[in-house]
C-alpha cells in the first residue's frame, strides 16, 4: 500500500515525522508537505505563483505551498502510480468542532478525498505524546484496508495528549462548537505602527456528551466522519418555497 503523508505544520515538524515512521511499518510512505508552517491555511490553493519542490530524501519532498497544494501536486504529478491513501498530520494541537473549517491538516485530507482517495486527518491535543497519535493512525490505516470509507467522507481523528496506556478507548463523535473567537490583539511594532494578531481559539461552547470535545477531554480518541458534500438537503424544500415567493 502506497501512503501519501502531508500536514500543515511543515515538513520538519515532529508530528509528521512520528506519523511517517509509524506508517512505514505497514506501507510504502512518501511525505509531501509544506516547507514551512501553514497552520490555518484551510483549503487554499496557490494560483498566482509556481510551486517549487525540494527533495529532502528519497521519500520526503518539501513544497513551497499550502497543504492542499501538496496533496494536489503529489497525486496529480509527483507520485506515479498514485497513492492508495492520504493521511494528514499529526497536527500540533487539536482540530475540534469548527477548527475543521480553518485547518490545513483537515484540508489536506479533504483534498485527497476530492481526488478519489480515502483520507484521514489526525491531530494531537497537545505537543508531547506524538507516539500515541501515531499508534492510532497506524491502527486506523490497517483497518481501512479491510473496511474502506464511504466515497464522500474523511475521518477527523483527535487524540488526547496522553501516554498510550492511559488512552481510554475510541469514541465516534460529532463536531462540537467553540465560542466565538477571542478578539483581535492590537500591538505596535518597533517603528510605532499598529499591527494585529488573530486571537487564540476559544473554549468549547457545544462540548457536551457525544462531541469531539467531550471525548478528548475524557481521555478517548475522537473519530468524527466528515462529509465532502456540504449541501443542506433538509433546507432545500423550504428554500424552493422561499424562491417561488420572490
Amino acid at each position: 500500500m502506497k501512503i501519501l503523508v502531508s500536514n500543515d505544520d511543515g515538513v520538519n515538524a515532529e508530528g509528521i515525522r512520528a506519523l511517517a515512521d509509524a506508517l512505514r511499518m505497514i506501507g510504502d510512505v512518501v511525505v509531501v508537505a509544506p516547507d514551512r508552517n501553514h497552520s490555518g491555511a484551510s483549503h487554499s490553493l496557490t494560483l498566482e505563483n509556481p510551486l517549487r519542490v525540494e527533495q529532502l530524501s528519497h521519500d520526503v519532498l518539501a513544497v513551497k505551498g499550502t497543504p492542499t497544494d501538496c496533496v494536489h501536486l503529489a497525486v496529480n504529478e509527483l507520485l506515479q502510480p498514485q497513492p492508495d491513501l492520504v493521511v494528514s498530520g499529526i497536527n500540533h494541537g487539536a482540530n475540534l468542532g469548527d477548527d475543521v473549517i480553518y485547518s490545513g491538516t483537515v484540508a489536506a485530507a479533504t483534498e485527497g478525498r476530492y481526488l478519489g482517495l480515502p483520507a484521514i486527518a489526525i491531530s494531537l491535543d497537545g505537543h508531547i505524546h506524538f507516539a500515541t497519535a501515531a499508534s492510532y493512525a497506524a491502527k486506523l490505516v490497517t483497518a481501512l484496508q479491510t473496511m474502506p470509507l464511504p466515497a464522500d467522507q474523511i475521518l477527523n481523528v483527535n487524540v488526547p495528549d496522553l501516554p498510550l496506556d492511559q488512552i481510554r478507548g475510541i469514541q465516534v463523535t460529532r463536531l462540537g462548537c467553540r465560542h466565538p473567537a477571542e478578539g483581535v490583539i492590537v500591538d505596535q511594532d518597533p517603528r510605532g505602527k499598529r499591527m494585529y494578531w488573530i486571537g487564540p481559539p476559544s473554549a468549547g461552547q457545544d462540548a457536551g456528551a457525544g462531541t469531539d470535545f467531550a471525548a478528548v477531554e475524557a481521555g478517548f480518541v475522537s473519530i468524527t466522519p466528515l462529509q465532502i458534500d456540504m449541501t443542506a438537503y433538509r433546507q432545500m424544500a423550504q428554500l424552493k418555497e422561499w424562491v417561488e415567493r420572490l
